[in-house]
Order: C-alpha cells, then structure tokens, then sequence
C-alpha cells in the first residue's frame, strides 16, 4: 500500500534532482525547510519526530539535501518527509510536504470495528506498522 500524504504523493517518488528544485523554490519564497521522519504514518500522526532542527537560516539546496541524504542513512526504513514552513505574519504554518524516502515494505492500515451499546458500530484505521515493535521501541 502506497502512503499518499502530501504533495507530490500521487506521483512517482522524486529523484534528488526534482527535490532540489521543490527545495529551491521553497527557499526562494523565504521558508524554512524541516525534516521529519517516523515509521507510524498515520494519517492523524501529524507531528512526526524532527531530524535535526529546522533550518531557518540555511539557503543552499545542496546543504538541505545533504541533510536529507543523513536523515536517509539513519533512518533507510523510515517515512521521511520534508516541510517548508512560512513564518510570514498571518500564515505562520507549514506551506509545503513532501515525502522523500519510504521503506521497501509499506506496511498500510487496517480497519478496527467496534461495537457500542445501542448497536452503534465505530470504525476506526490502525497503522500495521505499530504491531511490529512496541511504541517506546519504534524510534
């Protein structure tokens, strides 16, 4: 199962050269660029664990993308993203994510039914990916 979290995530993953041009253009609009990565992707795991800190004063997309290379290195089996944040008053958000790397095996979700009283049925999602190690083990 393919993850599709997002830009960019209904295409073919993107070569480093592809990156470098997203990272351009974010750098050229003045975001900050961030790299995050985490193994549980979750569509409401929105706060994935930080790969150094966010770089708010680097402007070379070489510098990023060899941040993102260290981060690749660490973490092989891992979903790793990159954000753009603009700090621009008002906006104060993330702008942009893409995801860079994805481990071989994606291991996808599975749907949770539950029984209530008044038969009432909730379903829920649960990621495969929390069953393979326990939660303080994962990272």
């Amino acid at each position: 199962m393919r993850i599709t979290q997002g830009t960019f995530s209904y295409l073919p993953d993107l070569s480093d050269k592809q990156i470098s041009a997203q990272l351009k253009y974010a750098l050229d609009k003045g975001w900050a660029i961030g790299i995050e990565y985490t193994d549980d992707p979750h569509p409401r795991n929105t706060y994935w664990e930080m790969f150094g800190n966010p770089m708010f004063d680097l402007r070379d997309p070489a510098g990023i993308l060899k941040e993102i290379n260290d981060c690749r290195a660490t973490f092989p089996n891992h979903y790793i993203r990159v954000i753009a944040f603009d700090s621009t008053h008002q906006v104060e958000s993330v702008v942009l994510s893409f995801i860079v790397n994805r481990p071989k095996d994606e291991p996808g979700f599975r749907l949770v039914r539950t029984e209530e009283p008044g038969r009432t049925l909730r379903y829920s999602i649960e990621s495969y990916a929390v069953d393979r190690n326990a939660e303080g083990e994962r990272y």
